[in-house]
């Protein structure tokens, strides 16, 4: 007799690639990727200690209530306004927080007619299998209001608020 039953497997990717193309020039999708007051209004109200960018410097993110930290991540390279890397440590559970480091890299590639490609890789993730999974569903939310606070100046998501 064979064994006709369906059978399913999720497999979370180590390596996630999400790119867009963003009307501005890589100057101003740096801004919105380095510097906290941007990256509040795009990145669930998260708080951050200091501005992305000091290559070595430990940056750490917070609720936007500041009474949980969310990250506590190091930039390891950092070329404005093309390329930032760091390291991802989700902190706000503690099973995220059990598992290793992962690494995020932001690109900015200028394209001919005033817009730029933006490539976002969350990748080391293979000791990180719950961070991998819960990540996946949060960076086209992400990236999506970067597009739109940097192409029109507002928020896709008032997280604050709670409501788009």
């Amino acid at each position: 007799m064979t064994d006709t039953r369906v059978k399913t497997t999720t497999q979370v990717q180590t390596t996630q690639v999400y790119q867009v193309f963003i009307k501005a020039n890589p100057e101003r999708i740096w801004e919105a990727i380095t510097e906290p007051r941007m990256i509040a209004k795009y990145f669930f109200g998260t708080r951050l200690d200091a501005p992305l960018g000091v290559v070595g410097s430990r940056v750490k993110s917070w609720s936007p209530d500041h009474a949980t930290l969310w990250t506590d991540n190091e930039i390891l390279e950092s070329d404005p306004p093309r390329r930032l890397v760091h390291t991802w440590r989700s902190l706000y559970d503690p099973e995220l927080a059990s598992e290793e480091e992962s690494r995020v890299t932001w690109e900015i590639e200028p394209q001919e007619g005033g817009y730029s490609k933006l490539t976002v890789t969350h990748d080391t993730l293979e000791g990180a299998p719950k961070t991998a999974e819960s990540v996946s569903g949060g960076w086209m939310l992400i990236i999506s209001g970067l597009k739109t606070l940097v192409e029109t100046g507002e928020r896709l998501v008032d997280f604050e608020q709670g409501r788009a």
